[in-house]
């Protein structure tokens, strides 16, 4: 199947790793404002004071060392729903673990499977992830609500198991397929 869209896209990737992951997180589930807001209320909270010649910008995002100590009601306080905040927590907690995994080139399996064994963390934010934070080229977020949207032009019953298996054909680069895929649902400038 030809993918729509322009080809010659790149990964795009991350100036910080945790940083990328705990938004991941906090994207579950809701709009891109709703984790924007979230994701402030978390760095208004736990980041670290930054003087910068910037007024809005006064503090850096928290270190994983800063969350993995933090209590689950301070950081629900925040509007974050509890398993959420789990999830954040248990992340920092085993950051150490996941960074090492970002690290090594040709494992980016084992990343996703480290992911996965969170609390709070599946297959979706696992390979979107891994696609961000490792650029592993084959990443696909299963059941990605844009990706069907976006095969779903071309076929009105098109089914999530089907479009994972429609996906088979695109490794070893279904990320760039699932970019394309987004990129295709945005309006053209």
């Amino acid at each position: 199947m030809a993918l729509p869209g322009a080809p010659g896209i790149r990964l795009p990737g991350s100036l910080d790793a945790f940083e990328l992951a705990v938004r991941a997180v906090l994207g579950q589930q809701v709009t891109v404002a709703a984790a924007r807001t979230l994701a402030s209320r978390l760095v208004a909270r736990f980041g670290t004071p930054l003087a910068t010649p910037w007024d809005d910008i006064t503090r850096a995002f928290p270190a994983p060392e800063r969350l993995s100590d933090a209590r689950l009601e301070h950081i629900a306080e925040l509007g974050i729903v509890r398993t959420r905040a789990q999830a954040l927590v248990a992340l920092a907690q085993a950051w150490a673990t996941i960074a090492a995994l970002i690290e090594r080139p040709g494992e980016p399996q084992a990343l996703v499977d480290a992911l996965t064994t969170l609390p709070g963390i599946g297959a979706w934010t696992a390979h979107y992830i891994a696609m961000r934070a490792a650029g592993w080229p084959d990443a696909f977020p299963p059941g990605d609500v844009a990706v069907l949207k976006a095969l779903r032009r071309r076929d009105a019953a098109l089914t999530p198991r089907a479009a994972l298996a429609q996906a088979e054909a695109w490794r070893p680069w279904r990320a760039y397929a699932v970019l394309r895929l987004w990129n295709s649902l945005s309006p053209a400038p």
